[in-house]
């Protein structure tokens, strides 16, 4: 995964963070609900590129192992 990508995700979850926190003390129920689902989505988003990392070194693992036999 990407700097960019981690720099991205974790940005949205700040926002929305942000955005709940506006909620909170604005006692905005509508904006808390969007700043919770914008940090579940750049969680989400994390997760699969965690998912693409593992299988990147499973990958390369493999490779590896391959060119020793």
């Amino acid at each position: 995964m990407g700097l960019g990508d981690k720099i991205s995700n974790k940005a949205e979850e700040l926002s929305g963070k942000a955005k709940e926190k506006y909620g909170d003390a604005t006692d905005n129920a509508g904006l808390q609900a969007e700043g919770l689902d914008d940090q579940a989505d750049a969680r989400v988003k994390q997760a699969g590129e965690d998912v693409k990392d593992a299988a990147k070194d499973v990958a390369d693992h493999a490779s590896d192992a391959k060119d020793r036999f």
